[in-house]
């Protein structure tokens, strides 16, 4: 399945999207997509339900903003220099275990909403990333085991600020955190709809220029290394998002960098997970 959420921020409500991309409303469902959800077999149960109920669904316009495919999970935990071109081109060595950082979850923000650029910015950049949507708590997983703990998979743009992670002390979380610069979404495609997340394409575009292309064969540790990883310093939780890096070609890495100013737009997709435009905006 490919679930959704639909409608005005702050009053989103669930959605499927079908195999011929007909959006659904599955509010009389009765349940949102949140922790309980995903901890309690909500995939398998919807699915059950839509059997005898998705006809008397209704329908969702085309024109309906998507919001974040999720309530805000308890924690957004990124894999940093996943891809070795783009430790490369960061100036960093490639890391020999995952490097791990936290993004906020008040950084949500819906596949097509604005990116605002922070107050006193001027490096803000683009990452397109596979993120893994944790299915049930998960602790001191093993490997072999690690795809018994995902739900699903979906499109995230980690949009950094470079002067904020970088030059500024302390950790990287200050520059990945802003309101904004966690765009998720299409929708999260349920782990069966995904034969293989260690081989999917990824691209990103800004105002039509392909700027990064890759594959997440490329990674530096698979999805399984490092859901297990992660689970070995924390315990996740039923729609906690792993993200898992992205390849080459951010800003950052272009002589000279290129940042995003108001009024540019990135455009972005993965293989089976659908795509996402946003235009950057100066913050008021």
């Amino acid at each position: 399945m490919k679930l959704i959420r639909f409608g005005a921020e702050g009053n989103e409500k669930p959605g499927v999207q079908l195999p011929d991309g007909t959006r659904i409303d599955v509010s009389a469902f009765g349940q949102d997509y949140n922790e309980e959800f995903f901890g309690s077999n909500g995939i398998e149960q919807l699915e059950n339900w839509l059997k005898t109920n998705q006809d008397n669904c209704p329908i969702i316009s085309n024109d309906t903003r998507l919001g974040v495919p999720l309530t805000r999970p308890s924690k957004i935990v990124c894999v940093g220099l996943n891809y070795a071109k783009h430790a490369q081109e960061a100036g960093m060595a490639i890391p020999k275990e995952p490097v791990l950082f936290f993004k906020s979850t008040t950084a949500l923000c819906g596949p097509n909403d604005d990116v605002i650029i922070p107050k006193n910015s001027e490096k803000t950049d683009w990452e397109v990333e596979l993120a893994i949507v944790i299915g049930k708590k998960a602790s001191y997983v093993k490997e072999v085991d690690a795809f018994n703990y995902v739900a699903g998979y979906v499109l995230h743009n980690d949009v950094s600020e470079r002067a904020f992670q970088i030059e500024k002390e302390g950790q990287w979380c200050k520059g990945k955190g802003c309101d904004t610069f966690a765009p998720l979404g299409p929708f999260i495609a349920t782990k069966d709809e995904i034969k293989n997340p260690n081989n999917l394409e990824l691209w990103l575009d800004v105002n039509g220029e392909r700027l990064q292309y890759s594959s997440t064969s490329d990674f530096i540790f698979n999805v399984q290394e490092v859901v297990s990883y992660i689970s070995q310093y924390m315990t996740l939780l039923p729609g906690d998002i792993i993200s898992t890096g992205t390849p080459f070609g951010v800003g950052l890495g272009f002589n000279p960098p290129k940042y995003l100013k108001p009024g540019d737009t990135m455009e972005l997709g993965i293989e089976g997970l659908g795509t996402s435009k946003q235009v950057a905006k100066a913050y008021k």
